[in-house]
């Protein structure tokens, strides 16, 4: 519809062959005298503008009350699309648009407000992603039933997006807001908000509590223990003896540099580090070992006192080494067995204050 005035002062509209009227009162046609554009809501619904300031006809609405609308609805499918966990109702709703759409957030935050007015405890991320050539950060919107929840979102927020927010803004007690460069451009923002609402809704639990399903290291060590055909120190040394063997074997050393240092090594066994074990002594890897090659080799694995080399012989299982194993008793039990140890790189342990002060040397 093309809205225009005539000289009498009266609006015309146009829309194919239908015309319509509408009287006011005589005035200059510029920026300060033309009212907020009206939108017909009506099937066939039309925009015009015209000069008077207020609504003529309960059939027209300001584009500001259709904004509401659309807000309105939007909010009704963010709590539809919610979900709920332990007793927090959560969503996340990313708009993208051409434009930073941060106020068209609030209404949208402040219906869902509304909405859920009865309710004790939800939590909701909205987030605006512009579309642009240009490198415009999108704005995000934390809106939470009690203080504890937007906090802990906020927190949340914070971590996953490190490093991207531009600045963030506390409102009240129950919003919180942030400007996040290039928001939205992957999917990992999407998932990373509903990441943060499902995490930041979980009950408090008792930090002296274990968590369900998580084990000690002792049963951990248990487990592993159990998947092993552990070996003695004198065993392990009749295996290397062994002239004829089924597959390669061989003795890794799995101690830091400092301990091998101070207590001495064996002579002939491979230092392999443990923080890089499994990289080394996997076939798939590309940064194995040459002798690495196949799936049957005799690890025998070893640490200062056998714990660790426990929990790395499971690990080589888990990378179908199923060979692997480690000495009982570690270092110490083969140096206790009598069995040859290469002392040239060690050095001696740092006598204690206290036994320095009764020397005589």
């Amino acid at each position: 519809m093309i809205g225009y005035r005539n000289s009498g002062g009266s609006q015309i509209s146009r829309q194919g062959s239908q015309v319509s009227s509408t009287t006011g009162p005589p005035t200059a046609i510029d920026d300060k005298a033309v009212g907020p554009r009206r939108v017909k809501l009506r099937p066939g619904s039309t925009v015009t503008a015209t000069t008077s300031g207020s609504a003529e006809g309960s059939g027209y609405r300001t584009l500001n009350d259709v904004q509401e609308q659309v807000a309105q609805e939007i909010a009704v499918r963010c709590i539809n699309k919610s979900e709920i966990v332990d007793g927090v109702r959560i969503g996340v709703y990313v708009s993208v648009d051409s434009r930073n759409e941060e106020d068209f957030l609030r209404r949208i935050a402040a219906n869902i407000t509304e909405q859920l007015r009865l309710s004790t405890s939800y939590l909701f991320v909205l987030a605006s992603s512009v579309t642009s050539a240009e490198v415009i950060p999108g704005s995000l919107l934390v809106v939470g039933a009690t203080d504890d929840l937007v906090q802990r979102g906020m927190l949340l927020v914070s971590s996953k997006f490190v490093g991207r927010i531009v600045s963030s803004f506390r409102e009240d007690l129950q919003a919180w807001s942030a400007v996040i460069q290039e928001l939205g451009n992957s999917s990992y923002d999407d998932k990373a908000l509903w990441d943060v609402v499902r995490k930041a809704a979980r009950k408090p639990i008792d930090p002296l509590l274990p968590p369900p399903g998580s084990r000690g290291i002792d049963q951990i060590l248990a487990d592993a223990r159990s998947k092993l055909q552990r070996i003695t120190a004198i065993e392990a040394w009749r295996e290397l003896k062994e002239n004829q063997v089924s597959a390669p074997t061989f003795l890794v050393d799995i101690r830091p540099t400092e301990q091998r240092q101070k207590h001495g090594g064996i002579h002939g066994s491979l230092v392999i580090e443990r923080n890089v074990l499994e990289w080394r002594l996997d076939p798939r890897c590309d940064a194995r070992l040459a002798i690495a090659d196949r799936y049957d080799l005799r690890v025998i694995v070893f640490c200062q006192e056998g714990y660790t080399s426990s929990l790395a012989a499971y690990s080589l299982h888990k990378l179908g080494l199923l060979n692997a194993t480690d000495i009982i008793g570690g270092f110490e039990a083969w140096k206790m067995a009598g069995l040859p140890i290469d002392t040239e790189g060690s050095r001696p342990e740092p006598r204690s204050l206290a036994s320095l002060a009764g020397s005589v040397v």
